[in-house]
């Protein structure tokens, strides 16, 4: 199946993504339209201490108009590996470095009309930094045992899909090493 894009307008320009409107060829040779938000994509850490806690976040999130409970996270920079990211959101945001940073998973946020990919680590080995926060986030370093954030995320209290994702996936590499 031979999908051609046949033009792609750029429609809206922000300060985080751009959103453009693709007209697309499809194999039967009709043509559909699609929005497609452009998103250099993320990546964000859950950070695991000796003692068997994680550290989450609390932060606004005004789309979801009330505070959630993320993993440290960010947009990648130009030219910045997932990695990276990852590593400096987690001293940026809770003011520790990870020692040890594995990928645990990669996937797309919403397919269906935005291409950002996150990519989510499970950081062990933390040593104290300084927490340097961007000028615009305000956030509220909660740290909880690992067994309670899989509750919470079991029974809905945790909302955010990163962070599910990155706390049912350190729970299963947990559980089989």
């Amino acid at each position: 199946m031979t999908r051609r894009l046949i033009v792609s307008e750029k429609i809206f320009s922000g300060t985080i993504f751009t959103v453009e409107r693709d007209r697309i060829q499809e194999p039967d040779g009709s043509e559909i339209v699609r929005e497609v938000v452009r998103h250099p994509g993320g990546a964000g850490g859950l950070p695991l201490f000796e003692d068997g806690t994680v550290a989450l976040v609390r932060q606004y999130r005004h789309p979801a108009g009330r505070d959630l409970l993320e993993i440290p996270a960010g947009r990648m920079e130009p030219g910045e590996t997932p990695e990276l990211c990852a590593a400096r959101e987690i001293e940026q945001e809770i003011g520790y470095r990870p020692g040890r940073i594995e990928k645990i998973a990669e996937f797309f946020s919403t397919p269906g009309f935005c291409e950002e990919r996150l990519f989510v680590y499970l950081a062990t080995r933390l040593l104290p930094a300084q927490q340097n926060l961007d000028h615009d986030e305000f956030v509220e370093v909660v740290r909880i045992p690992l067994a309670d954030a899989i509750l919470m995320a079991n029974r809905g209290d945790i909302e955010d899909s990163k962070t599910l994702v990155a706390l049912l996936m350190a729970d299963r590499l947990i559980k089989t090493s």
